[in-house]
């Protein structure tokens, strides 16, 4: 993986503060556009209880429809674990369901979240549909999908360790995530160490605004005039 190492301050520094004002604060470096660097609002937090989380994609794709006579079952399910192990932590758990439409079956639920967060994981995003939301819940671990469900069906390993597809954003191994009852941002890594800093100009950026909104005597054009002065460095 290419860029910085981050130690756990950095991580540690990340975690305060929650997914929108990550996204904001990446936009202080101009280092992509607006639009991109996120999941849309389908993948959603189904454990939005759970505070922030911030890990390194491990990668799988998944199926959970009936396999053909010829599929082979299970005989790499040993090597993404050993890839799941040998991966810098802390990880996110990242997999695309490729059955069309996605959601048959989970590949998440109590047991592939306890091994996962054995292995260093803290949560797990899917373009699909994960399930035991009480007893992952109570691990602490995050889940993200488009809904839970009820059945794993024939849920098996396709492939581990590429670039996946969540909901037509490409997640490659190795990426920086952020995600929280927002949703999921990429944070890039050569930002990350001065991330948390951006943050706080942020906040900073903002204060005056809900400050003059929230004082006594409101003053429109006041408010006005810091929102336009900020409008370049301060996107919402």
């Amino acid at each position: 993986m290419a860029g910085p190492t981050l130690n756990a301050e950095v991580f540690e520094s990340l975690r305060r503060y929650n997914t929108p004002t990550i996204s904001n604060a990446i936009e202080l470096f101009n280092v992509r556009p607006r639009n991109v660097g996120f999941l849309p609002h389908t993948i959603r937090s189904l454990l939005p209880e759970i505070g922030p989380i911030v890990g390194f994609a491990v990668t799988s794709q998944t199926r959970a429809l009936p396999p053909g006579p010829d599929e082979p079952r299970g005989e790499r399910l040993g090597e993404y674990f050993r890839y799941v192990a040998a991966a810098p932590g802390p990880k996110i758990a990242v997999g695309e369901d490729l059955d069309d439409p996605a959601g048959l079956g989970a590949q998440f639920g109590e047991v592939t979240a306890t091994i996962h967060q054995k292995l260093g994981c803290v949560g797990h995003i899917t373009s699909g549909c994960p399930r035991d939301l009480d007893e992952v819940g109570a691990l602490g671990f995050a889940l993200f999908g488009l809904n839970p469900c009820v059945s794993h069906a024939y849920v098996r390993l396709v492939d581990f360790g590429k670039p996946v597809q969540i909901a037509g954003v490409t997640i490659a191994p190795g990426d920086l995530l952020h995600a929280d009852k927002h949703g999921v941002c990429i944070v890039p890594i050569e930002v990350a160490p001065k991330l948390a800093e951006a943050c706080a100009e942020v906040e900073r950026l903002e204060r005056p605004l809900l400050e003059i909104c929230r004082g006594t005597e409101f003053d429109l054009e006041e408010y006005i005039r810091r929102r336009i002065g900020d409008q370049g460095r301060l996107g919402e």
